[in-house]
């Protein structure tokens, strides 16, 4: 019995030269943009009109990709050595994608796949199904497919979290400190249709907030606020810049609850363009942990998950 394990993940560009590509093919997903087709395209030229050079600029900040695959590639090597399958990633908007993942995997029997999104979002989790099983199809692959929609209540994953805030925190005093959940923003009306996404990431917030009651770490406050807002369109609030302006402490851990794996989200937009408002608005320490990415922990969540799926 041959098995495959897919992390899957929204990925992010590996050279500058591949930030147009990522943009182009987010802004043309109708799962991203509910439009009729050549409404969508004409969005997403417009969007990429206004955005490239920016969004090449935040990159180049950055080391001129995102981390998103290096990341990934480590959280690859570690599951390794725990399961009886081969690991594999899928990015949906930029290479490795999954046609080009599932041209190695002819041959397997079962294929598990893991996205690496906790809550379901038809943004996200649906999206990158609906690319692997139309990749499958066109490839011929007749692999058994498995695989989860969630996963916000595993005990091992909010346990991570609450590792990856302890290593931020250091010998710092939880108490004299605020703690922001900070999960990617949608627009409002994504939400209105059903979407799961906002009820998920609240439910997640439940669980890593008892998870750090559990292990004795009591901050000033917790919190929950949205980023990455884009566009004249409302989306769910609070936003974190909001959220920041009304902290009463003016130290902060910024734990970014909707990410798995570091991105140009965590490393750009919360480490530098946050900070620097966080420094505005008169901030003492600011501080971004980091996501789980391999952390011990959560690897033995994807096992677990992977394990039930079997």
């Amino acid at each position: 019995m041959k098995r495959a394990i897919l992390l899957l993940n929204m990925g992010g560009p590996n050279n500058l030269d591949e930030v147009q590509v990522f943009l182009h093919n987010m802004f043309n997903d109708k799962n991203v943009i509910n439009a009729p087709k050549l409404i969508r395209m004409l969005v997403a030229k417009l969007i990429i009109f206004k955005r490239l050079d920016e969004a090449k600029g935040n990159y180049k900040a950055i080391g001129g990709k995102s981390p998103i695959v290096g990341y990934t590639q480590q959280l690859i090597e570690a599951l390794s050595l725990h399961v009886d399958a081969t690991v594999h990633m899928v990015m949906r908007y930029t290479p490795p994608f999954a046609k080009d993942t599932l041209k190695n995997l002819q041959e397997v029997d079962e294929i598990y796949a893991i996205p690496l999104y906790p809550h379901y979002s038809s943004t996200t989790t649906l999206s990158s199904m609906q690319d692997l099983e139309k990749s499958m199809k066109n490839l011929g692959i007749k692999a058994k497919l498995k695989t989860i929609d969630k996963y916000y209540k595993n005990e091992k994953y909010n346990q991570a979290i609450v590792e990856r805030i302890k290593e931020s925190l250091g010998n710092a005093d939880a108490s004299e400190y605020e703690l922001v959940f900070s999960a990617h923003g949608l627009p409002q009306r994504i939400i209105d249709k059903g979407d799961l996404y906002q009820r998920h990431i609240k439910y997640n917030v439940f669980y890593a907030r008892k998870a750090l009651m559990q292990a004795g770490v009591e901050f000033h406050k917790t919190h929950l606020a949205y980023q990455s807002r884009l566009g004249p369109l409302e989306w769910i609030r609070p936003y974190l810049e909001d959220k920041l302006q009304a902290l009463k402490k003016k130290k902060v851990i910024i734990y970014p609850i909707a990410f798995t794996v570091d991105n140009s989200e965590t490393e750009f937009e919360l480490e530098i363009e946050y900070r620097e408002k966080a420094q505005e608005m008169g901030f003492l320490d600011y501080r971004v942990a980091k996501a789980v990415n391999n952390h011990p922990l959560f690897v033995e969540s994807l096992k677990e998950i992977y394990e039930e799926l079997k």
